[in-house]
């Protein structure tokens, strides 16, 4: 299977070289984020696409100055929201009832079940929930990156308080989540390019229960 070489190929890239991404590549790994699937479809985070060199240096302070913050061609922000809320809910499902062009008494129900439970939740919780939708969208990113043969660099090594105030995420009712940096390996300045990629067994990653 194609993929399963791509993702062979893969790894956590530790020095780019800089090289720019055709927007076009960079948008189908977008989309494939966009078209992940999420809980009950409310697909409660964004991403924030940086080229801006000035940005990358200022995120790179507050990043453990990794250098791929920098070098890489596209920095992606996957920020979800900080909570639920009412009309954040409605908004979804108005836009599905569009798209389909009809109501369904089953789906407004399931609505008004959503706006009964999750709007009376700690903020907290609900952004805990939003997160785990966002590394849904996140890992598709990932593997459409490697099918793209684009090197990417997942970071979580971040003050995640400084990179919202950089990005002015908190005033959009966002929270940072996770970094995917995307460009193409620097060979000769990376130390991990040439060793070999260690996974768990599939004998002791699986359980079968026959």
């Amino acid at each position: 299977m194609e993929l399963l070489e791509k993702l062979k190929w893969r790894y956590a890239t530790k020095a780019m070289n800089g090289k720019k991404v055709p927007q076009t590549t960079i948008d189908e790994i977008i989309e494939a984020a966009r078209l992940a699937p999420t809980s009950s479809g409310l697909q409660p985070f964004e991403i924030i696409e940086i080229t801006n060199p000035e940005t990358k240096k200022e995120i790179r302070k507050i990043g453990w100055d990794q250098s791929v913050i920098t070098d890489c061609s596209h920095l992606l922000v996957f920020a979800a929201w900080d909570n639920y809320t009412a009309e954040r809910i409605n908004k979804m499902f108005d836009l599905t009832n569009e798209i389909r062009g009809f109501k369904n008494e089953g789906w407004e129900n399931y609505r008004q079940m959503l706006l009964s439970s999750y709007p009376k939740k700690e903020a907290e919780v609900n952004f805990n929930h939003a997160a785990k939708q966002a590394y849904i969208g996140f890992g598709m990113s990932v593997a459409a990156a490697a099918f793209e043969a684009v090197d990417s660099t997942p970071m979580e090594g971040f003050d995640a308080d400084a990179l919202d105030k950089i990005l002015g995420l908190r005033e959009k009712g966002l929270r940072s989540c996770v970094m995917l940096a995307l460009g193409y390996r620097d060979v000769q300045n990376d130390w991990l390019v040439k060793l070999k990629k260690v996974r768990k067994s599939t004998e002791d990653f699986v359980t079968i229960i026959d």
